[in-house]
């Protein structure tokens, strides 16, 4: 891991001109030089460094709307990628051809441990603050550590063992060994539970710009369910599915606007009119594309009456060939509609539904699954059906539901151990391409972080 050396009144006085001129939260900033130990006197300063945290996200980290989305389509096989000449790394990575020094992996590594820096400085202020209240406290603390949570798990998934760093002290993060795998997941769980404590299921934005209660649940479920702890996940999707704070939508069209009542949580964009980052990373138009498109493989998972294929595409078509691009969110411009999305109810449904087969109950889980599908124009499946076909049916439902969002085909591989046989007959891919490699760059600066990834 990267050696951040910044001390914690930089990293405060960072945050505040970040989130002086942005508009997530409706409060009056205090002057830039604000000095550390005065920022969790109150909850009007505290909530403008949580603040920065979310401007962070949304703008540089793994969960911006131009970051995993792309990454792990080309690295999966949603995206084709035509640039011959990008230096970013990203042909490589479309081509399996990536190493340690591919800069669009150090891009994803390093953003995601500046992010959980900020986290963990939020949760050491609100530490040692002893005037916030025990509400404020609580909330500060909840929402941090379920987005430290988010990255730590997304980090995990990608790189297997990796340094799971608790403090902001840089005497200690500067030589700090990985954690194993599964002892990363350990230390979720227990995180996670922390944070659902914490947190209150009632949204304090009406947007819902920041997590609740539930989001914090719905990763909790997605780390048992990479455990194979079923029951337990299975408690937790229920309960989202089961609140009267989110309703399934219905209709394909009003899926991407921020209004939606299925939608957990998602991240406004910085000013106001700003189209999403999504919305301009897949465009091309009046040309053959030249970075990404839509791929065959992706194509051919629809049937020409799914509604997605014929609302969250779009084709161009130039001397005869066509291609498609993603257009899920459609505003590129004066954007009053659309946020990006970090999680909706969809998700919870078909996680639902691939927790119920792995338990045998097919049946039940087919109720879940069939909601995408209907809604999309497509016909309920029925019993009979065994459990190896259902579960494909599941991941198959799923990348038509969530291609170009956050890396979701590749994480829904994963979780099932799909990922290999899925994409074995992509050019130059191994099986040890499962897992990233640790930058080299952080590896030099700190050779704790050995042994590298196998195949690297």
């Amino acid at each position: 891991m990267k050696n951040y050396k910044h001390q914690y009144t930089l990293a405060v006085l960072l945050l505040l001109m970040t989130t002086a001129c942005e508009k997530m939260i409706e409060v009056d900033l205090p002057s830039n030089q604000i000095a550390s130990d005065q920022v969790f006197v109150d909850a009007q300063t505290a909530d403008a460094v949580l603040a920065g945290l979310y401007s962070g996200l949304r703008d540089n980290s793994p969960f911006a709307g131009d970051q995993s989305g792309k990454l792990f389509g080309l690295y999966t096989d949603d995206l084709d990628f035509y640039s011959t000449t990008a230096t970013n790394g990203l042909l490589e990575i479309a081509q399996n051809l990536h190493n340690d020094s591919n800069a669009s992996i150090y891009t994803d590594w390093s953003t995601a441990y500046k992010q959980i820096y900020v986290a963990n400085a939020i949760m050491e202020g609100v530490e040692k603050s002893t005037s916030l209240t025990e509400t404020d406290r609580n909330r500060l603390k909840g929402e941090a550590l379920l987005v430290r949570s988010m990255l730590f798990f997304y980090l995990q998934q990608v790189y297997g063992d990796i340094p799971y760093p608790e403090t902001t002290n840089y005497q200690v993060n500067q030589n700090i060994a990985k954690t194993n795998s599964s002892q990363v997941l350990i230390k979720l769980s227990t995180d996670l539970t922390e944070a659902r404590s914490l947190l209150s299921d009632t949204y304090r934005h009406s947007e819902r710009i920041f997590p609740n209660r539930k989001m914090a649940e719905l990763l909790l479920a997605k780390v048992y369910m990479t455990e194979g702890k079923w029951t337990e996940s299975e408690i937790l999707l229920k309960g989202i599915v089961q609140s009267p704070l989110y309703q399934f939508q219905s209709d394909v069209t009003k899926v991407f606007l921020k209004s939606g009542t299925h939608i957990l949580w998602q991240l406004k964009p910085k000013n106001s009119g700003d189209a999403t980052k999504e919305s301009g990373t897949y465009y091309f138009s009046g040309a053959a594309p030249t970075s990404m498109a839509l791929s065959a493989r992706l194509l051919s998972a629809f049937s020409s009456t799914d509604l997605r294929k014929q609302n969250w595409m779009a084709s161009v078509t130039v001397g005869g060939t066509t291609w498609y691009r993603a257009e899920k969110y459609k505003n590129r411009s004066a954007n009053t509609t659309e946020y990006s999305i970090i999680a909706r109810l969809e998700e919870v449904n078909l996680l639902l539904a691939e927790n119920l087969v792995q338990q045998d109950k097919i049946s039940e889980a087919l109720s879940y699954l069939n909601k995408t599908r209907q809604r999309s124009g497509l016909t309920a499946l029925v019993l009979p059906m065994t459990k190896e076909n259902a579960l494909n049916e599941i991941l198959l439902e799923n990348r038509r539901e969530f291609f170009t969002e956050m890396g979701h085909r590749f994480f829904d591989l994963k979780r099932t151990g799909t990922l290999n046989t899925a994409l074995q007959s992509k050019s130059d891919w191994k099986p040890y391409h499962q897992l990233w490699p640790i930058p080299q760059q952080d590896i030099l600066l700190n050779p704790n972080l050995k042994p590298q990834n196998e195949g690297y």
